[in-house]
């Protein structure tokens, strides 16, 4: 990778951060590219330059956030042994969702969206981590896989609700 390229890698990895923040802070809708520009401490054309659009923009601020779960998960899934793989993937997730807050409310503001492409790639990210839940709970030989899957996503549901909301006693159980 040229030094170009690779600078070119880092503004738009900076884009999307500052996309993140902004988009959590003030809700996608009200949000501005200039105000994403603003937060990255770049011109909004140089946002354009990345991204098409705004959607475009939340698209990939939304593929970031779901890989972040996917990658950490599947680190996880490799190193862990049966027996603690449940308890380890709702650790995990809790530190995913301390450390990127505004990722998770990201997704939670996504999740209300009625546009088919922002539906599609929320679909598809429930859908990889469901489907590697599953898998790992029934290679660990865990009892009712496909309920404890079921558990385990709305587990992290009722979590970023907890946290949007700021009532933790939901997450107490």
């Amino acid at each position: 990778m040229t030094k170009t390229e690779a600078t070119s890698v880092n503004r738009k990895s900076e884009i999307i951060s500052a996309a993140i923040e902004v988009f959590a802070e003030v809700g996608y809708y009200r949000a501005t590219t200039a105000q994403v520009a603003e937060r990255a401490k770049i011109s909004q054309p140089y946002v354009f330059r990345f991204f098409a659009t705004k959607e475009n923009l939340l698209l990939s601020a939304l593929e970031v956030s779901w890989s972040r779960v996917i990658e950490s998960f599947r680190k996880l899934m490799e190193t862990t042994p049966p027996e603690l793989l449940e308890a380890k993937l709702i650790q995990e997730y809790e530190n995913i969702q301390e450390m990127h807050q505004n990722e998770m409310l990201l997704q939670m503001q996504a999740q209300t969206m009625r546009e088919e492409a922002i539906q599609g790639t929320m679909r598809n990210g429930f859908k990889e981590v469901r489907d590697m839940v599953l898998t790992a709970f029934r290679e660990a030989g865990i009892e009712k896989p496909e309920e404890r899957t079921m558990l385990f996503l709305a587990r992290g549901v009722l979590c970023n609700v907890a946290v949007a909301i700021n009532l933790p006693e939901l997450m107490k159980g």
